[in-house]
């Protein structure tokens, strides 16, 4: 069986996730704390970052680029990435653009903030709101800059769903999870994100509850 090292409310892991239900692989998930890796996480990647992947082969991959590129090439029934090298390349730049634009600017203060610091010891474990305001601009921008793509394509690298599709579902996820988007104002993204909710692939991404930290109450709501 497959099986992926993943954390459920790591960005990356869920990436991966989401691709392997969109090439309706079957998979184990593995549950691995980002501040607690396991020995057997470090004996695959010596770096102990999530995800791993490994495959029915045994062949193991690292890396959320590597493991998307892995799974494209030994899985290329369905395609994510594109079917000509435009449709390609856009995909892949916009999945660059949330792997490190998004994340520098939104993801990893918050995540820092309202998750990070639970689980780390000899820090204040108070989330700082002010560093939480400080990446509301930054959201901002990057939702408008979605909804003027959104506005000129069915998807957002174009006529198809791709992987710039699912990197941006993977992160904007965790932050709804965390109740800090005010979908009413941006009604285009918000529409496109209710697409993906009503994807079958995204059905188990919509599960997760931690117990520690509950869901926002539109979480799995397909009708937000």
């Amino acid at each position: 069986m497959r099986l992926l090292f993943h954390y459920p409310l790591c960005g990356f892991s869920r990436i991966i996730r989401f691709i392997l239900a969109e090439k309706r692989l079957d998979f184990e998930l593995k549950y691995e704390a980002p501040w607690a890796q396991s020995e057997e996480l470090f004996n695959m990647n010596i770096m102990g970052t999530l995800p791993v992947f490994v495959d029915i082969s045994g062949a193991s991959v690292f890396g959320t680029s590597a493991i998307r590129e892995y799974l494209e090439e030994v899985y290329p029934e369905i395609n994510l990435i594109g079917s000509d090298f435009a449709e390609r390349m856009e995909a892949r730049k916009l999945a660059d653009c949330f792997d490190f634009i998004f994340y520098n600017d939104v993801y990893r203060p918050i995540i820092f903030e309202k998750i990070t610091k639970r689980f780390t010891k000899n820090i204040d474990r108070t989330p700082d709101p002010a560093a939480i305001r400080a990446t509301i601009p930054k959201l901002s921008l990057h939702l408008e800059y979605m909804t003027w793509l959104i506005d000129r394509r069915n998807w957002l690298a174009g006529k198809n769903f791709s992987i710039a599709d699912i990197y941006a579902a993977a992160f904007i996820s965790v932050l709804d999870y965390l109740g800090v988007i005010s979908w009413n104002k941006y009604e285009a993204v918000k529409m496109w994100y209710a697409k993906i909710k009503s994807r079958p692939s995204f059905r188990n991404i919509l599960l997760d509850n931690l117990p520690q930290i509950p869901p926002s109450e539109q979480y799995s709501n397909l009708d937000f």
